[in-house]
């Protein structure tokens, strides 16, 4: 059997015009001719691949053998002479800029049949808008009063509830469910991603806790990604809010009337807490823990496997458990060591 090649390059490219795509300075003008034929990571790229390396790893440098490099300045005369040198100020962000040209379908999902337009196999209520140039694949569901933009792509089995907005250009994957929500043009939504869904709201009763109402909205605006297998709980009087160009990793739990402000990062296996606010540009660890009602302000950095029970500051790192400015989190440790290595009163000293 022979093995798939799920990503295949769009064509070949000359080091040239990868330094043109990249803005990149070509030191050898006599390489510019040379093609490439795909990416790779510098310890597995060879003569057809393009790859990086940044002043951190400048290490891999030595054993390299791919056809180009992309490197900071600091690094173009430590290049093997039979590598086509490509100076950029950040290497990696030039590398990903070339990848998602010469592999347009792994920077974006497609249909996950390949086909395009509306499958008969779909289920699509007669009071729904579907604009030219959508793609419904097999077994999606479209509610009663929905609207699906041109260029969006609903993958197979997935659910867009009744009254919901998919804007222009977006992915929703398969089965995925999109409930009481409004979402933007440009969004990707991956796999078996849950929002609408109503929020974990309880009042305490002689009967034990009863359910209050969620009657809110998710609103998701322009370039926004979320991660498969994320949910985005639905408010409960207010809306819960996704800001322009955040994205979110998989497995992040998102609660009712949290609004997330924009280009934000969230980490996978966080957990955000109902009516939180994260101003713009915040930047979630992986496993972070956000009790409720917290501020968390502009540019703030929030440390992997980290628990919030106060709110943070704009533009501050803080991390720990419970975590604190991050500063004193490492003083803190630092003494800790020190105690624990200090000899116990009337001990005696081993030989």
């Amino acid at each position: 059997m022979t093995l798939p090649v799920f990503f295949a390059p769009s064509r070949a490219f000359t080091v040239a015009e990868i330094a043109a795509v990249a803005g990149a300075s070509l030191q050898q003008g006599e390489l510019h001719g040379r093609q490439i034929t795909g990416i790779a990571s510098a310890d597995t790229a060879d003569r057809d691949h393009v790859t990086f390396v940044d002043a951190k790893h400048r290490g891999a440098l030595a054993g390299l053998q791919s056809g180009a490099v992309f490197v900071p300045a600091q690094l173009a005369d430590k290049v093997p002479s039979h590598i086509a040198v490509l100076v950029v100020d950040h290497p990696q962000a030039a590398f990903a800029a070339v990848g998602r040209l010469m592999y347009p379908n792994a920077a974006r999902p497609t249909s996950v049949t390949g086909r395009t337009g509306v499958s008969a196999a779909a289920h699509i209520d007669d009071d729904s808008v579907v604009e030219e140039g959508a793609t419904i694949e097999a077994g999606a569901v479209i509610g009663r009063g929905a609207a699906i933009g041109s260029g969006a792509i609903i993958a197979a089995n997935a659910v867009i509830g009744a009254g919901c907005q998919i804007g222009r250009d977006s992915y929703v994957g398969a089965g995925a469910t999109v409930l009481h929500a409004l979402i933007g043009n440009n969004v990707i939504i991956h796999a078996g991603v849950r929002i609408g869904q109503d929020g974990f709201g309880y009042v305490g009763s002689a009967r034990g806790p009863e359910k209050m109402p969620q009657i809110g909205r998710v609103i998701i605006q322009d370039h926004v990604e979320i991660g498969a297998n994320t949910t985005v709980d639905r408010g409960a009087m207010s809306d819960t809010v996704i800001g322009e160009h955040s994205k979110i990793d998989n497995l992040v739990q998102i609660a009712h009337n949290v609004r997330i402000g924009r280009g934000c990062i969230v980490a996978g296996l966080c957990g955000i807490s109902g009516s939180v606010q994260l101003g713009d540009g915040v930047m979630m660890g992986g496993g972070v823990g956000l009790a409720d009602h917290l501020k968390i302000g502009s540019g703030a950095r929030l440390a992997a496997g980290s628990g919030f029970m106060n709110d943070v500051p704009a533009g501050e790192a803080w991390g720990g458990y419970p975590a604190q400015p991050m500063g004193e989190m490492l003083r803190e440790i630092a003494t800790i060591r020190r105690l624990a290595k200090r000899p116990k009163k009337g001990a005696v000293a081993s030989e």
